[in-house]
Parts: structure tokens; C-alpha cells; sequence
């Protein structure tokens, strides 16, 4: 099938996108910065470093007692750079919560906006976007802001007979859609989603005001659409405006913790995030409203050169995308509280780990980035935390070898032992005893849960809110069984985080699509898989059947010993079982959204009618 020929567009309207000057800053624009804002980031940072600062000098202190060596201030500075992380987690929740107390500000009205709904696709299934496309535009007609909305179907599919089956499902749509549609396959996928967009906006973006860009798996009711749109309307000085998307389409034991995790936890920390990050807030790459003309002027990507010369694509682009945006002197806003933002999520471990390797890789790529003339501090940091975000899986990996080797005691100190034989360096730590290691453990693992529990409190306070997820008792079972979970995968996770950095260190690590259904891979895969795992729990297990490692390690060499089964049961389905705690049950799950609901009966309906279009087409 002739790729060229599948393309159904309105005239062109070329727009300009110069690839940027990492180099060169652009002239200096204000973005309208709040006096207020250095406030908010104060009362993040300021607490997360002094906290971080008591726990250092406190270990310092025990270490110093006989001396310092090199091999302590390495473990004292890993120490440092994963504290660190956990305490900005933990001041981002308490700011989230003091921003709860702002009052919710409405836009002003504004001129109606001409926005094009994007939705770039790769080799997915065609039902499913153009079902999920088919429920927005229906839902989109009830609203009365009076944007003007066309959409895009912007095609990179490989495979002919998905191809065919996405041209089919156009005309379908096209034929009963209350607003124009349209579809375009491009002869080749160059720059992958990157040029997909960029070939649009040189090609139709000086037609439209606003570009609201979604992934295939996106949804999003016709009032946070119309929402997002307004919002840009009434601030000219907006150049991108993201919203928070809640998972939906968990059905499975890994896919409803993250779920649960989203919704239960995770708007504590948008709250917060979006109070200090303010104009200079993020971009996830979907469920965004871009002025177009801002962001074609502004965020162009240039290739990034290699060591050995080969031209790189910035894989991960978005965050990249916002931090060029607000170099120009637009604001990046952060909106968390718009309701009716979807996208769905990887439904076993492995899918969810096979994705996390191409974030890591591009995230990875933003270290190369940090020196860009012209960023604006909180953008360098947006950028530095992508990556800090991945490499503090080794930091916690080289941690775990420090804790294993100082053992139960003295006598079990590995460290200990070995520096004996060699006169370079004293015995090791003399003064951290096992109670002061499993004492600094214990508050480790207190400040990882903080901001969990903190917003599970809070829920639980308020009546309304804890009847929205079944009641306190559900609830409470929900969350204990989200945190033995989370406890569980999160070893599991740390390792092949460490994998995917090496590799992407190395420049290994493909891009590939993400899996849209959750299905059980053969023990076969999950060996393969998990044998790493596997091997160091058993390791560890060996080392506290010796009684070389201490028994705070337990929960970590279970962990990873049983990765394996681990791994099989993120696949189970949890929406048969009986007790609603273990089912991890909540608001999205309780009382399906109508949007939700309406997609899946879209879906259905375009399938059934795209495989009788082909039997017909026989």
C-alpha cells in the first residue's frame, strides 16, 4: 500500500520551526514571574536541605570518631544524593498541602481559541485511538466555550494492514464526527514522534492558535479540553498549560497499584508541584494545550552530537520542549486540579520496565543539556531531576552492597575484615553499629512513605473523600496493600532501573512502542527477565543464612529472590476478587467516569465495524 496516498488534510498553512541554538540564549523575555514564587521554592528547598544537611553532619559525626577514610565520604556523599531526593518529596507535600488553601482562580473570558486535537500514532490499534477520539469529540459538542476544534489522526504506522485498518476507521469517523477530522500517514517516520509533530506544524500549524497534543492511549472529557483551551485564551503570556492525567484501564495487580498510587497520593504532590514550580512548571509530552506559534518559534530541537560525531534525536523531548519554551519568555503552567485527564498504563512489571528503559535513555540525554545558554534555573533543575530520577537507582544499589557488606556486628563487618589485611586503611565504620544502621534504615524508609501516608491521612480525615474509595475500612486495606506492594516491586524496580542507566550510558536501549494490553509472559520470559534479581537475593538470602548480612535486609532480599513470581503476579487480574481492599479499589474504579465508559463502547463499535468493512472489502 502506497503510504503516500493515505492522507485526507485540509490546505496547508506552513509555520516556520527553526531548529534552537543550545548556545545562543534568546533575547530575555519576562514571563509574568510572581513575587511569590521564590517563597514556594524556599519552602521546598530550604527544608529539604537542611534536613539533608542534620542527617549528613549526624553521620559524620559517628564516622569521624576514628577518623574519616575515602571509602566514608563516598558513602556519606551517595548518602547525600539519595537523601536528598526523598526530602524534596517530602517538602513538595507540605507545600502541596499549604497550596490546597489558595483558592481555586477562574480564567477570565476570552477571545475563542482555534484548536487542533493531535494524536500522533504508531503501529497502535486503530479501534482503540478512534474509539477514544470518536468519545471525546461526542462529549466535546456539550460544551459551550466556543473554540473552534479540528482533528488530527498524525500516522507513523509502519505495518500496511494496521495502516489500512486506521484508514478505515478515518472515514468511519470522519463521516459521523461532530467536528472536521482529519488523517495523515507520513512516507517515513523520521525524528519519531518529534518530526511527526514538527512535520504537521510546518506543514498546518500557522492554521491554529492552539495545539492540544495526546498520546494513543489519551482521553479527556470535552470540559477539561474546553478548560485547558480557556485557560490559554485568557493568559497571552501562557505558551503551554499540562495537565495532570489520573491512569484509568487498570485491571491488573501492577496496573492497579499505580493507579491507586495516582489518584490516592499522587495529587499531593502535583498540588505541591505546581505551587513552586509556578511559570516554570513541565511538559509530559500529552494531555497539554501549546500555543502554536510560541512553541514553533521556540522549541525546535536541534540533533545533539555524540563523542564520536553521530547525530543524536533528543528522545526524550517534552521536558526539553518546556524548558525552550520558557527560555523564550513564555510561561509553562502546571494545572493539576482540571478534572477529566486520562491516559492508561502498562499493565504487567515487564511492560512497565521495557517502557521505563526509553525514558531512562532519553532522560539520561538531558545531562548533556544542562549547560543550554538562557535556561531558567527551575528548568535546568526540571531537566537535572529527569535524570537524577534514574541514576539514583545505582546510587540505592551501591548503598544496598554497603549494607550488606557491614553485616550483623563486628565479627560479620565485611568492610571490616578485609581493611584488616591491609594496612592502608583502619577498620570500618567503628562507630556504625548495627542498631545505628538499622536506626538510619528505619528513617530512610519513614521519609520514602512519608508523603503516602501523609496523603492517606488526609483522606481519611475527610469523610467525603474516603467515601469516594469504599469507606475508611476499604480504604485502609487498600493502602497497606498498596505499600507492601510498592515495597515489594520497588528492589525489583531498582535493579533494572540500574540496567536500563548502563545501558543507556552505553547508548543501548530501543525505542520501542508501548504495550497497550496487559497480558502473563511464560516463566520462560519471566526467568530470562528477572535472573539478575533472582541471583542477588539469592546472594543476599546466602549471606543471612550465614548470618553476614543483617536481617534489616530481609524485605530487599525477598524481594529480589522472588522477582520471578513477583513478576507473574503483576499480571494478575484483580477485578474479580472478592475483598475490595485487595482489589485496590478507588474513586475511577467505584464510579467509572461517563468518558470512560462512552470510549469503550466507541471502541467496540469502531472494531465491529472495521473487521465487517474488511470481510465486505474479501
Amino acid at each position: 500500500m502506497d503510504r503516500l496516498t493515505q492522507t485526507a488534510m485540509p490546505l496547508r498553512a506552513p509555520l516556520k520551526m527553526p531548529a534552537q541554538d543550545f548556545a545562543r540564549a534568546p533575547d530575555c523575555v519576562d514571563a509574568g514571574t510572581d513575587k511569590r514564587d521564590p517563597i514556594w521554592r524556599m519552602a521546598v528547598f530550604l527544608p529539604a536541605l537542611s534536613i539533608t544537611g542534620i542527617v549528613l553532619w549526624g553521620l559524620y559525626g559517628l564516622f569521624e570518631i576514628s577518623g574519616m577514610t575515602g571509602l566514608e565520604y563516598v558513602l556519606l556523599t551517595l548518602i547525600g544524593l539519595t537523601f536528598i531526593w526523598v526530602t524534596i518529596a517530602v517538602s513538595t507535600v507540605g507545600v502541596g498541602l499549604a497550596g490546597r488553601l489558595d483558592p481555586s482562580r477562574r480564567p477570565a473570558p476570552a477571545n475563542p481559541l482555534d484548536v487542533a486535537l493531535l494524536v500522533p500514532i504508531y503501529n497502535e490499534t486503530p479501534w482503540d485511538v478512534f474509539g477514544n477520539a470518536a468519545a471525546m469529540l461526542t462529549d466535546l459538542t456539550r460544551q459551550k466555550g466556543g473554540h473552534r476544534y479540528s482533528l488530527f489522526i498524525l500516522s507513523d504506522t509502519t505495518d500496511n494492514a494496521i495502516a489500512a485498518q486506521e484508514w478505515r476507521a478515518f472515514q468511519a469517523l470522519q463521516a459521523s464526527a461532530p467536528v472536521s477530522v482529519y488523517y495523515r500517514r507520513r512516507a517515513e517516520n523520521t525524528d519519531k514522534k518529534v518530526g511527526n509533530l514538527e512535520d504537521w506544524i510546518t506543514g498546518w500549524g500557522a492554521g491554529y492558535e492552539a495545539m492540544l497534543v495526546l498520546d494513543a492511549d489519551s482521553l479527556m472529557t470535552g470540559r477539561a479540553i474546553s478548560r485547558l483551551a480557556t485557560e490559554l485564551a485568557a493568559d497571552p503570556k501562557a505558551g503551554l498549560i499540562q495537565s495532570f492525567p489520573q491512569l484509568i484501564g487498570a485491571n491488573t495487580v501492577f496496573a492497579r497499584m499505580q493507579q491507586f498510587s495516582n489518584i490516592a497520593y499522587g495529587w499531593i504532590l502535583a498540588e505541591g508541584l505546581a505551587h513552586w514550580s509556578r511559570t516554570e512548571g513541565n511538559y509530559w509530552g500529552h494531555n497539554a494545550i501549546i500555543r502554536t506559534r510560541a512553541f514553533a518559534s521556540s522549541a525546535g530541537l536541534p540533533y545533539l552530537r555524540s563523542i564520536s560525531g553521530r547525530k543524536d534525536l533528543i528522545l526524550s523531548h517534552d521536558f526539553v520542549e518546556a524548558s525552550l519554551l520558557r527560555r523564550s519568555g513564555w510561561r509553562v503552567r502546571f494545572l493539576p486540579r482540571i478534572s477529566g485527564s486520562f491516559e492508561e498504563t502498562p499493565g504487567t512489571l515487564i511492560d512497565y520496565v521495557i517502557r521505563d528503559r526509553r525514558w531512562c535513555r532519553g532522560n539520561l540525554q538531558h545531562l548533556r543539556l544542562l549547560a543550554t545558554r538562557g535556561l531558567h534555573p527551575v528548568s535546568r533543575f526540571h531537566l537535572f531531576q529527569g535524570a537524577a530520577a534514574y541514576l539514583m537507582s545505582p546510587a540505592w544499589f551501591v548503598l544496598l552492597v554497603f549494607w550488606a557488606l557491614l553485616g550483623r556486628d563486628a565479627e560479620t563487618n565485611v568492610i571490616s575484615y578485609f581493611n584488616e589485611a591491609n594496612p592502608l586503611f583502619p577498620n570500618w565504620p567503628p562507630a556504625m553499629t548495627h542498631i545505628d544502621s538499622a536506626i538510619f534504615l528505619v528513617v530512610m524508609y519513614v521519609m520514602l512513605l512519608t508523603p503516602k501516608i501523609t496523603s492517606a491521612v488526609v483522606i481519611a480525615a475527610n469523610g467525603r473523600a474516603v467515601r469516594l474509595f469504599g469507606g475508611r475500612r476499604v480504604f485502609a486495606g487498600a493502602v497497606l496493600t498498596e505499600l507492601a506492594l510498592s515495597v515489594a516491586y520497588a528492589p525489583i524496580m531498582m535493579i533494572q532501573q540500574t540496567k536500563a542507566v548502563i545501558g543507556g550510558l552505553i547508548g543501548r536501549g530501543g525505542w520501542t512502542p508501548q504495550s497497550r494490553t496487559a497480558q502473563a509472559y511464560p516463566w520462560a520470559t519471566l526467568i530470562k527477565f528477572h535472573w539478575i534479581e533472582s541471583l542477588l537475593g539469592g546472594l543476599l538470602f546466602l549471606g543471612l543464612g550465614t548470618g553476614l548480612v543483617s536481617w534489616w535486609l530481609i524485605p530487599i532480599a525477598f524481594s529480589l529472590a522472588f522477582a520471578v513470581p513477583l513478576s507473574a503476579l503483576s499480571a494478575f487480574p484483580l477485578t474479580h476478587l472478592g475483598f475490595a481492599s485487595l482489589r485496590l479499589d478507588n474513586p475511577l474504579t467505584l464510579r467509572e467516569p461517563a468518558i470512560v465508559a462512552n470510549a469503550r463502547t466507541a471502541r467496540a463499535e469502531m472494531r465491529a465495524w472495521i473487521e465487517a468493512s474488511e470481510i465486505a472489502a474479501e
